[in-house]
């Protein structure tokens, strides 16, 4: 038998540990065994964190805090599959919160992230690492990163995975990404328009939806829109559209043929399939507000090029757009309102627009939504402009009113568009006529700090100015201020507006001198001194200014005109210099005395105040102290009917002057006119008359200042239109006229005796007088060269002689009149044109003498 042999068994080695299995509750546990050298322990480990992260935000936080991010990174890189598996499972949902992907471009995990989307690497990796990346590619400097470590190109790739979360992982990555347009050139040049077109058939609603996205991205540049022509896009994109299922995925669909339609050739082929008919009708028939408003806004970006505006016109697009006018959705509206102002430069379309469009337009100009307004009232702007026939349907459709209002609106481009509207109406006499309040309404938007409406409403102005209650409302609103300051504006175009709106108002004496006071000229004359900044109304505003504020002119310039006719209120205050600011007359008469240069005054009118049963009034008398006798006097005079010679020779054009002796004759300093008697008298004057003395004087604080009435000077007037009209000839006049002023003035002076002609003597005595350094040239009875030769231009403006009136120095001054001289001899019917003489006031009253002759240079500078 043989013997058996009993095998031994032999031990284990001693550094081997017998499996465990351990179990943990605890993150913290799990956390530190991520760095375990075992592939098992960290499989498992990676597993458990990421069963606890997919619970919720909470936990991400927790893991963060407990330092498990840059074990994990390691991880993502293990030699093992399932370890790095496994790891990149937990990044995919721990890069959705913000926290982590701080952390994670930290340590710059997107090579190693990217290196996961290989070809050899698993579905489940594909996945998480595709996931990993569309969170971080929501940060800028992420997106750079995966773009910069060429993410994009495998990315594209996966767009065909089999796995449906890779194509939408990777589709969402890559629609972040393509926001940069580096990103949406790679992306063509990569060719991912096929693959892209591919995912709108997918079976899951939210990769059509994200592929749509992207779409809508990239094909805001042409190259891709060839590109996806090419593909058939547009196929794929109306079959969307005309699927009723996919009514979720329409308004991006509409989003991307917006953009196609930007491209004519892309225009002209929807219309040759029809498909432009089918996008009209989807867009009236729809009741979803988002898809109407898209196809609105496809409607504008394709009306932005002319050749596609007769293609959407002979589609009739007008009628889908006014229809969509009318929907209860207030993105559509404003959508459709937006289309409508591209669509404008089209004349066809804007003519067809203006007979239905309009009332609705007005009406949304009422909407509480902000953007609706605005949106109608750049419709209107556009719809109106050079089209008389359309800014006439606005006021047809009562919009006169909510335009105002809307001058006050929240946004920018609502008042400046309002504005522009009722320009555009005010250039037709009948309607800017039927405009009443837009100057208190349009103070607000001149003092805008937003170029455009400043400019705009400057504009306005400028087009409503031209009416005498306009420039008044603007006046009484206190607009004239900040009209002013806008002549200082820097921008080229609101200058030239404002420009233009000062030179409309200052058509009228009241409105120019209140724009001197606020600075206008002095900032004119600065503008024009510039080459860069004085445009084409800088110089007419100047000349306007001037012309309606003859004191400034005369003061500034030393010249006034034969159409520059004198007006009562005018005072020649003396030269100043450019840059000086002239006070008002008010101002200088309640100066002190002082021994300048007298202010002579013109005033030939008697102000009338009627007497009211709540405040009695009267006209308020000139000088230092008031009387109650100073009141009966005003009274009195008040009761004579004041008329113009020049206006009596109006109304009776054959006529002969000497008629005017009846109204013209003087008692005992005051005129009696031949409208009222004594027993005539008013029952105001009765009333002020027996009214007691402090009663009185209360009544005259209240009044407005006004000048003095100057009886001497209308009587000047009337005596010489006596005198002068009933000669034939214009050179007769002028010298009847010279001969008169000078007769007024003291008579003819001896050439070697002018210094022993005390007029400034004289003069000092009327201002000592008066109290006042303000004196009414009609009180001068010795006057030197500067005061007869205004008075002359006075009395020839109100009689109809036309003459300048030039200042020289050393107190010299004279009048230039225009005088055709006789023929010559034996030749008859010659019109010779008429030449320039200087009228001599002082040595030889009558005189004329030629412009340019020694006796002419000779009167003028010495």
């Amino acid at each position: 038998m043989g013997k058996k042999v009993k095998k031994e068994v032999e031990p284990p080695p001693k550094d081997v540990f017998d499996p465990l299995s351990i179990e943990s509750k605890k993150a913290a546990t799990v956390v530190l065994m991520l760095n375990s050298p075992e592939e098992e322990v960290l499989a498992k480990a990676c597993d458990a964190i990421y069963k606890f992260a997919s619970k919720g935000d909470e936990n991400q936080v927790t893991l963060l805090s407990l330092g498990a991010v840059e074990p994990l990174f390691k991880l993502v890189s293990h030699e093992d599959p399932l370890v790095r598996r496994n790891a990149i499972m937990v990044f995919g949902i721990m890069a959705s919160n913000n926290d982590v992907r701080k952390l994670l471009r930290e340590l710059d995990v997107t090579n190693s992230v990217i290196a996961r989307l290989a070809p050899e690497e698993d579905i489940v990796v594909h996945e998480f690492a595709s996931l990993c990346l569309a969170h971080m590619a929501v940060e800028y400097t992420s997106k750079v990163q995966i773009f910069e470590q060429g993410g994009l190109e495998p990315l594209i790739r996966l767009l065909s995975s089999p796995d449906p979360d890779v194509k939408k992982n990777s589709v969402e990555c890559i629609y972040h990404l393509v926001q940069d347009f580096q990103s949406r050139a790679a992306v063509r040049e990569l060719n991912a328009i096929p693959a892209l077109l591919e995912l709108l058939k997918s079976e899951y609603p939210v990769v059509q939806l994200l592929a749509l996205k992207t779409f809508g991205v990239i094909s805001n540049d042409r190259e891709t829109r060839i590109i996806l022509r090419e593909n058939q896009g547009l196929d794929h994109l109306f079959k969307i559209l005309e699927t009723k299922e996919f009514n979720d995925l329409h308004v991006e669909a509409l989003a991307v043929v917006a953009n196609c339609l930007e491209d004519v050739d892309t225009m002209q082929l929807i219309q040759q399939t029809g498909g432009l008919k089918k996008l009209l009708s989807f867009a009236e028939m729809s009741t979803i507000p988002d898809i109407q408003k898209n196809a609105a806004k496809a409607i504008t970006k394709a009306a932005y090029d002319p050749e596609n505006r007769k293609i959407l016109h002979e589609e009739e697009i007008e009628k889908c757009l006014i229809t969509l006018l009318g929907t209860d959705n207030d993105g559509a509206k404003a959508a459709a309102s937006q289309a409508i102002s591209a669509m404008c430069e089209n004349l066809a379309s804007k003519d067809a627009f203006g007979i239905q469009g309009i009332p609705q337009l007005v009406q949304l100009l009422s909407s509480e939504n902000e953007e609706v307004k605005e949106a109608a009232a750049i419709a209107l702007a556009n719809l109106t402009t050079a089209s008389p026939s359309n800014a006439s349907a606005v006021a047809e459709a009562e919009g006169i009113e909510p335009l105002i209002n809307v001058l006050s609106a929240k946004r920018d481009g609502t008042v400046a568009n309002a504005a522009t509207v009722l320009t555009n109406m005010a250039m037709q006499e009948p309607l800017r006529l039927s405009i009443h309040g837009v100057m208190n309404a349009i103070v607000e938007p001149l003092q805008s700090t937003n170029s455009l409406v400043q400019s705009k409403a400057a504009l306005t102005v400028a087009a409503l100015g031209c009416d005498a209650d306009a420039r008044t409302e603007l006046r009484n609103a206190s607009g004239l201020e900040p009209l002013v300051k806008l002549l200082h504006s820097k921008n080229d175009e609101v200058r030239r507006n404002a420009c233009w709106a000062v030179m409309v108002c200052a058509s009228d004496e009241l409105t120019a001198v209140e724009l001197c006071r606020l600075g206008a000229l002095d900032i004119l004359e600065e503008i024009n001194l510039s080459t860069g900044r004085k445009n084409n109304f800088s110089e007419g505003a100047l000349d306007k200014l001037l012309d309606n504020n003859l004191s400034q002119k005369y003061s500034q310039m030393g010249y006034l005109s034969s159409s520059n006719i004198i007006t009562d209120g005018f005072y020649d205050y003396g030269q100043v210099k450019p840059g000086v600011k002239l006070l008002s007359l008010e101002e200088l008469s309640i100066q002190e005395l002082n021994d300048h240069r007298a202010i002579i005054l013109v005033n030939a009118k008697l102000r009338e105040v009627s007497l009211s049963a709540e405040d009695k009034s009267q006209d308020l008398y000139y000088g230092g102290t008031t009387s109650s006798s100073s009141i009966r006097k005003s009274s009195k005079e008040r009761t004579s009917a004041v008329v113009s010679p020049v206006e009596e020779k109006q109304e009776s054009s054959g006529r002969s002057p000497s008629s005017l002796s009846k109204s013209g004759t003087r008692e005992k300093g005051s005129r009696k006119g031949k409208g009222k008697k004594e027993e005539d008298k008013p029952k105001e004057e009765e009333e002020l008359q027996t009214m007691p003395k402090i009663q009185q004087e209360v009544i005259l604080e209240k009044l407005p200042w006004l000048p003095p009435f100057d009886s001497i000077l209308l009587d000047y007037i009337i005596d010489a239109s006596k005198i002068i009209l009933p000669l034939t000839t214009t050179k007769e006049q002028v010298v009847a006229l010279a001969l008169f002023v000078a007769d007024k003035m003291g008579g003819p002076i001896e050439r070697d005796k002018l210094h022993e002609f005390s007029w400034e003597l004289h003069i000092s005595e009327i201002e000592f007088e008066l109290k006042c350094n303000v004196v009414p040239i009609g009180k001068i009875k010795k006057g030197t060269f500067y005061h007869r030769a205004l008075l002359f231009k006075v009395i020839a403006d109100r009689i109809g002689i036309g003459c300048s009136l030039v200042r020289g120095e050393y107190g010299r001054a004279w009048n230039e009149v225009k005088l055709v001289d006789d023929s010559p001899q034996g030749i008859t019917g010659l019109l010779l044109p008429p030449q320039v003489y200087i009228v001599d006031l002082m040595y030889q009253p009558g005189c004329l003498m030629k412009q340019g002759s020694a006796e002419a240079d000779h009167y003028q500078r010495i």
